[in-house]
């Protein structure tokens, strides 16, 4: 098996529906996001798919995040914009952008809040 990582960044805001603390409050995080893919199968060139492509597909998912209120995100509306579903909800749309590579699973993603906390979500 061959696992690759990428990773990226953006900016967005927050706030935590019924918690007891300051995190209840908006505010807003430089979020680390790494992603984690593996398969068996190397293609002509002996790679699993060119980083250029992951970083891309990374990217333009946390465009889809960057500068926004993600409370205001339709998949946030019934669920909490915490760290782990932050990192669910990007493995979910990387997975169905991913679909088109058969050799391809997405592994995990992990999203940090801070350099010292971290979420993964993983199937």
């Amino acid at each position: 098996m061959f696992r690759l990582k990428v990773q990226d960044y953006f900016s967005s805001a927050h706030y935590l529906r019924n918690y007891k603390g300051s995190c209840e409050n908006l505010h807003g995080h430089n979020w680390k996001v790494e992603l984690l893919v593996e398969g068996s199968q190397l293609n002509n060139l002996d790679i699993l798919i060119d980083f250029k492509i992951l970083k891309s597909i990374l990217k333009e998912t946390l465009d889809e995040l960057d500068h926004k209120l993600l409370n205001e995100i339709p998949y946030f509306k019934n669920v909490n914009p915490s760290s782990e579903r932050l990192a669910e909800y990007i493995f979910k749309k990387i997975k169905d952008k991913l679909s088109q590579y058969s050799n391809i699973k997405v592994k995990e993603v992990t999203v940090y809040e801070t350099d010292k906390v971290s979420a993964t979500y993983y199937e």
